[in-house]
């Protein structure tokens, strides 16, 4: 049986009775910098932690300007807005994604549209798409509207899904061909690159995430990234609640939202965002030994990073072959049940309630994709003693 050859190997491998899928790692460091900023009693958006987490991260990205905010969630949405995504306007996104990368396009009130992942990498698969796109599209004023629909196609969500690049070159091409805004959904792929570039600077923004499960964590929150001046400043005044202060009366021009980072997120991200370089440098040995480990059979593969990136191993993840797919509900209940905390893939979006209706290409790779990924125990703790992690 797959699933107790599976566990066999993993047992020995192991230091706990207990693997998580995404445990964050915690120390010392973590606790002083929070103490800190509790003594200084700045814990909201005033502390001065908000704008030095923002500028590490700029730094880390090798972005110009960054926006923390309360998570990846309302990041995609403010860079949807700030687009001019609205009501009557189409968004292209994958169905196999978490939901925080479809839920900000119909907060503007706009509507998603599903597109097909490549067989291999599980990414967009950008031919396919362009093909699909050459049949339903016409241009007219400069815009690339959806025959089928009438709406506008606005825009495009590449996901770097599980910490793996998306191939940036061809979601390049595609959006200047179609007249696509590009939003980079980065949020599971803070550290990793597309030839030798951090994602999120190839669109017009990238949004990263921060929740408890990322590589590394603020408790909740997010960021956004960008190169564009104008873009940074209007994403920072609506995050900011569109706030004026003068003569010490404040004023608001617009409707904004209050959805920048507190100091108090931030100060764990000062000290967690340290250990980002050793955290990664855990997850790709951790990555090498899953390969040593579960390799030497036909039964399944390991998912690799894409050629010409640099993965940050977000999410180690199994890929089944065609005759084992209907095991994977079974190996996932007995892993679980061994202790081992593996889960599958995000149901796909398009099978969602609220999503069912929306537009969408032939999803035949995503469910097979659904069908057919195991994701293992991922954090960076895994196979190490807890001793080396605070070192």
């Amino acid at each position: 049986m797959i699933e107790k050859k599976i566990y066999s190997k993993l047992k020995m491998f192991f230091r706990n009775e207990k693997e998580e899928l995404h445990e964050p790692c915690f120390s010392k460091h973590e606790k002083l910098e929070i103490i800190k900023c509790l003594k200084s009693t700045y814990v909201s958006t005033k502390g001065k932690n908000t704008k030095k987490f923002e500028k590490k991260i700029k730094l880390t990205t090798r972005s110009k300007y960054s926006v923390a905010t309360i998570n990846a969630t309302t990041g995609i949405f403010i860079c949807l807005k700030t687009l001019g995504v609205k009501e009557g306007d189409e968004v292209l996104v994958p169905s196999l994604t978490f939901i925080g990368s479809v839920n900000p396009i119909a907060y503007c009130n706009a509507t998603p549209h599903f597109v097909d992942l490549n067989n291999d990498l599980m990414d967009i698969d950008y031919d396919r798409l362009d093909h699909y796109l050459s049949s339903i599209v016409n241009f007219k004023n400069g815009k690339c509207y959806n025959k089928n629909t009438n709406k506008v196609i606005k825009a495009i969500i590449p996901v770097h899904l599980f910490g793996h690049p998306s191939n940036m070159r061809q979601c390049l091409s595609l959006a200047k061909k179609y007249q696509l805004k590009i939003v980079e959904d980065c949020a599971e792929s803070f550290g990793s690159k597309y030839q030798g570039r951090h994602v999120g600077n190839f669109g017009s923004m990238g949004v990263i995430s921060f929740n408890g499960n990322k590589i590394i964590t603020t408790g909740g929150g997010g960021a956004i990234i960008t190169n564009s001046k104008k873009l940074y400043s209007k994403i920072n005044h609506i995050c900011s609640t569109s706030k004026i202060v003068k003569n010490y009366r404040i004023f608001h021009n617009e409707i904004g939202y209050n959805f920048k980072m507190p100091s108090l997120n931030a100060s764990l991200g000062l000290a967690q965002i340290q250990k980002l370089k050793n955290f990664i440098k855990k997850k790709r040995w951790l990555y090498k030994k899953y390969v040593k480990v579960l390799s030497d059979t036909n039964d399944y593969q390991i998912m690799k990073e894409p050629i010409n990136t640099f993965s940050n191993y977000w999410l180690q993840t199994i890929v089944l072959n065609n005759k084992n797919k209907r095991s994977q509900k079974k190996i996932i209940k007995y892993l679980n049940k061994k202790g081992v905390g593996v889960r599958p893939p995000w149901q796909p979006i398009h099978t969602l309630k609220p999503y069912k209706k929306c537009p969408k290409m032939i999803l035949k790779n995503t469910s097979k994709a659904s069908a057919s990924l195991i994701h293992l125990p991922s954090g960076a703790n895994v196979g190490y003693s807890y001793k080396k992690v605070d070192t």
